[in-house]
């Protein structure tokens, strides 16, 4: 096998679980919003829309595992890590949320600024705040799987879930 296809082969198996992590997850995101807004299923344009971002989305979190703030307690009991990023996480979801809507807003009032004004006046807070705790106990379920497959290792995780449990 050539360094090239080993290569693919590698990045393709790293970029799986998180992918398929934020597929599942988004589609479940949409689906409650959706059922929310107008007691509909998921359209074909937002399941299309939705898997795209997961791709996104999955690459973005295998090149944040790559900068050392991401993991910053490393020798640290596992809640530091899975608080951390859980608050990392929380912060960029809370403001692609809200970017999401302002951008659709701001299209038919005319401006960011005027979208803007529009948006705190009319949005539904309880709609808003229940997605994002959605997405915080989703969040949160990542990020402590991340930080037991790094500690634990996968084979290992595998096996406890997958596979015949070792001996004592």
């Amino acid at each position: 096998m050539s360094k090239l296809t080993h290569k693919v082969k590698e990045e393709f198996f790293a970029l799986l679980p998180p992918t398929i992590f934020f597929f599942v997850t988004l589609h479940i995101v949409a689906l409650i919003y959706s059922l929310m807004l107008k007691g509909e299923g998921i359209a074909p344009l937002t399941s299309a829309s939705v898997t795209v971002a997961a791709l996104v989305l999955g690459k973005v979190v295998l090149l944040a595992y790559m900068l050392p703030a991401i993991n910053r307690f490393p020798d640290r009991p596992l809640i530091y890590n899975v608080a951390w990023k859980t608050a990392i996480y929380m912060l960029v979801s809370l403001l692609i949320h809200y970017l999401e809507h302002l951008i659709e807003v701001s299209r038919k009032a005319g401006g960011l600024v005027a979208g803007n004004h529009k948006l705190l006046a009319e949005i539904v807070w309880a709609h808003f705040w229940a997605i994002q705790i959605l997405l915080l106990v989703l969040i949160v379920i990542y990020c402590t799987m991340r930080e037991l497959v790094r500690v634990i290792g996968r084979d290992k995780l595998m096996r406890i879930f997958f596979g015949p449990m070792p001996a004592p």
